[in-house]
Formats: C-alpha cells, sequence, structure tokens
C-alpha cells in the first residue's frame, strides 16, 4: 500500500495549525476536505482510500485538506459551526499550497463549506464538484430532504452512543456490512479522530440561500441509495445552481472511496479534462485461493452469538497466520471466507489444506478452491474470470474439502500432493466444462 505523503500545517486566521497534505501531480488543483471526522492519516491505511487518491492523482494535485479539531489539526471541532472559520481555514491552506485558484470538492458534510467559499471567493475557484452533499441537513417546510429536528437529535444521541465501534458504516458504508476488517479501521478512524460529544457539530449548516449566487462550473454527484443523504438533497442543489449537471450513480455507499469509486472518478475526470480514461490494474499470472466456513448460519444458532463471534475470530487470525506462513496476500474477506491470492501454486494448495484442517480441529468445518491463471490487480482487490472460477471451484467442495483445476494439477507435479479425479463438472456463470481434483484423497 501506499506510504502516507507528508503532512503539513497552514496557520488559520486565528492562528490554529490545519493539517493538509499534497499528492498527485496533474495539471489541475483539486481541495479535498475528506468529509468525515476521520484523520488523514489513517486514511491512508484503507485500501480503497488509496486507488481513490491514486486514480485521482492521474489528472489532479489533489490537496487533502483535514478540518480543524480533526487528528492532526489543531482547535476545536465546535469551530466548524462557524462558515467564517472555515473559510478562513481553506484561504490559509491554500495560500500554504501556493494555489491560486482551485476545483473545490465538497463532500458530504464539507458540501456547505464548499458552496459558501465558492460564493464568497470566486476568484479563488475554478470549478465546483460536490459529492453525496446537502445544502441543509434538516427538514424545512419547504425541504423535505434530510431529517427533521427532532429525529436528527435522536439520531445525533444515538452515534455519540455508538461512535468508536465502527457501526457507523451501516449508514455510510453498507456494501462493507459484515466486513469486520473495515469495521474495525472506521472505529479505530472515529477514536483517533473527535471525541463522541463532538459528533454533529455542523449539522445544522444552511446554504440554500446561497445556491443561487454560484457562478462556477458545478458538478453534482449522488448514489442514489445514499442513507445518510438522500438523493434528492443533491437534485435540490443541482437545480438551483446555475448550469450546475447533476449525475445519480447507483449504489447505497456514502463514503466516497466505498462502492464504485470508478463511477465517480470518471464523471470528475470528464468534467475536469473533457474525456475519461477507464481504470486498468496490472494484469498477472497468479493461484488464488477462496475459503468458505460450511453452513456458517446453523453453527452460529448452534453454538449462539457470543461463542460464535469468539470462534469466528480464532478462525479469522488462524487463517491469517497460515497466509503470512505461506507467503500469501489477503485481498478481502468475503462473508465467512477469505480470497487470498499467491505467487506459487504449491504454496497456495498447501495453505489451503492446513487452513481446512486446523478449522476442523477448531470444530469448524471449511472448505476451499484454488485456481490458477490470469488476474488484474488493483490497490484493494483482484478481478477477472480466474477468481471467479476460484469462488466456484469453493463452493463444489464439500466440508474438510479441498478442491483444485486442471491448471492447478499441471503445476503441482512433483509437489508430492496427492489429488483425486472429481470428475468433469459445470461451473455456474463459467463456460465450458471443468476437470476438478480433491487435495488428499
Amino acid at each position: 500500500m501506499d506510504e502516507p505523503p507528508v503532512t503539513r500545517y497552514a496557520t488559520g486566521p486565528d492562528g490554529v495549525s490545519i493539517a493538509y497534505q499534497v499528492t498527485g501531480d496533474g495539471p489541475f488543483d483539486v481541495v479535498f476536505p475528506p468529509g468525515l471526522p476521520v484523520p488523514i492519516d489513517v486514511l491512508w491505511e484503507n485500501p480503497g482510500f488509496v486507488r481513490f487518491a491514486r486514480r485521482l492523482g492521474g489528472f489532479t494535485r489533489t490537496v487533502w485538506r483535514e478540518l480543524r479539531g480533526v487528528g492532526a489539526s489543531g482547535g476545536d471541532v465546535e469551530d466548524l459551526r462557524d462558515d467564517d472559520i472555515l473559510c478562513g481555514d481553506l484561504t490559509a491552506v491554500l495560500d500554504a499550497v501556493g494555489c491560486e485558484r482551485v476545483v473545490l470538492v465538497g463532500f458530504g458534510l464539507g458540501g456547505p463549506t464548499a458552496v459558501r467559499y465558492a460564493v464568497q471567493r470566486p476568484e479563488r475557484v475554478s470549478g465546483l464538484v460536490l459529492i453525496n452533499t446537502y445544502a441543509r441537513y434538516v427538514q424545512d417546510d419547504d425541504y423535505p430532504w434530510g431529517l427533521s429536528a427532532g429525529s436528527l437529535k435522536r439520531f445525533g444521541a444515538l452515534s455519540r452512543e455508538l461512535w468508536g465501534t465502527g457501526a457507523s458504516m451501516e449508514v455510510m458504508a453498507p456494501s462493507r456490512s459484515g466486513d469486520e476488517t473495515f469495521r474495525a479501521w472506521l472505529a479505530r478512524g472515529e477514536r483517533l479522530g473527535v471525541a463522541p460529544d463532538l459528533v454533529g457539530s455542523n449539522w445544522f449548516l444552511d446554504v440554500r440561500g446561497l445556491l443561487s449566487a454560484v457562478t462556477v462550473p458545478t458538478l453534482v454527484l449522488h448514489r442514489g441509495g445514499n442513507r445518510f443523504v438522500q438523493a434528492g438533497a443533491g437534485r435540490y442543489m443541482a437545480e438551483r445552481i446555475p448550469d450546475a449537471k447533476f449525475v445519480e450513480l447507483p449504489g447505497d455507499d456514502h463514503l466516497f472511496f466505498v462502492g464504485d469509486t470508478d463511477a465517480l472518478i470518471d464523471e470528475i475526470e470528464e468534467f475536469l479534462t473533457g474525456s475519461r480514461q477507464a481504470p486498468e490494474g496490472d494484469v498477472v499470472t497468479a493461484t488464488i485461493l477462496f475459503t468458505d466456513i460450511v453452513a456458517s448460519t446453523e453453527q452460529s444458532a448452534r453454538l449462539g452469538h457470543r461463542q460464535w463471534t469468539a470462534l469466528t475470530d480464532e478462525h479469522d487470525t488462524m487463517v491469517r497466520a497460515v497466509l503470512a506462513r505461506y507467503r500469501g496476500r489477503e485481498i478481502k474477506t468475503i462473508g465467512d471466507g477469505f480470497l487470498a491470492t499467491f505467487d506459487a501454486t504449491t504454496r497456495a494448495v498447501r495453505a489451503a489444506t492446513e487452513i481446512v484442517t486446523a478449522a476442523n480441529g477448531m470444530g469448524i468445518e471449511v472448505r476451499a478452491g484454488v485456481h490458477t491463471g490470469e488476474i488484474e490487480v488493483r490497490l484493494d482487490d483482484v478481478v477477472g474470470l480466474t477468481v471467479s472460477i476460484s469462488k466456484r471451484i469453493c463452493d463444489l467442495a464439500g466440508p474438510g474439502e479441498v478442491f483444485v483445476s486442471e491448471a492447478v494439477k499441471l503445476h503441482l507435479a512433483g509437489s508430492g500432493i496427492s489429488l483425486s479425479d472429481q470428475g468433469v463438472c459445470v461451473l455456474k456463470g463459467v463456460p465450458d466444462e471443468w476437470r476438478l481434483f480433491g487435495v488428499g484423497e
């Protein structure tokens, strides 16, 4: 994963230090406040954010501005209620970086500030990109989006109660629901970002009256199923900003670096450059391992939630230890299983058999599938038909079994690993018929 860029500091209008980082070397200057109270250094620990930043840096010089009171920045997060202070902090960062005019991104909670700055300081702003944001978060008589004042109060109390647990991912990143690694990362970011009693400090900003005064080219992007900010709030802004372009994208995730991030970047790239270049990862040959806990729902019901959670935590620790021992790379967890890649087929198969055997000793039945072929490697994922085939092979294996493809068999010659022919099988959604082999039978 990329190393975080150097964190530097600008001095706000009241002497407060505001942290920022600069990435990319493209021709367009873009200021992109993260828009959530997680330190920017912690964001670089997330593969999705790294991939988003790398693509954005291909055609921009991006300034990641941290909000005051969050992470490495000084000051009080309560000051985020004051738009004059927010705009003053932004000017300080622009001056420190040497940006004369910038494309200003307003994501989430940062949207109202971006709008206000574009109106107050149009000579410093060349364009505006608004992502999953709003002009006002509280409902009004003529503004049905967002929450009522009473609902917002209850939501704020619940958010503060659950702050630091990562529970916000159910609203912010529902596509990662069940991904405990992501939950733990988000929980840590929350705890290092701000104290729970400061959550929601800037939910009451209202820039509806400024929308018609925006004079710079504006792109409004919003995911249609967003649970934190309804798509209607984005459409409202686009309808009232002169000549703004509105694009509703599929997906439920609020966080810009979760879900289909390429669709977001494509729209931003076209807005700035007039064209879009589809992302391509490196294509390599690798061996893919899928594992899966068999009948996890039934086992969970039998053992009870607390005992099952402790057991699966032990399972996850075991799998990661085995992957490290055989030099496998964990890509992600999917449900109750793992997706990993190896640069040597024999090590992948030995890792699979060790995982299955160790899980059996814990009282858990696991199955595994292994296949070798070309894959496209992205920062936080691997894609391609080889990945799909590996998953289908895993699905066909029984409890305690490791199934491999004929391509894997060819690489195992001389390894001493015994295989048994399982016959020709049809893999769901995959062309042709495939001969599979069981390991150790």
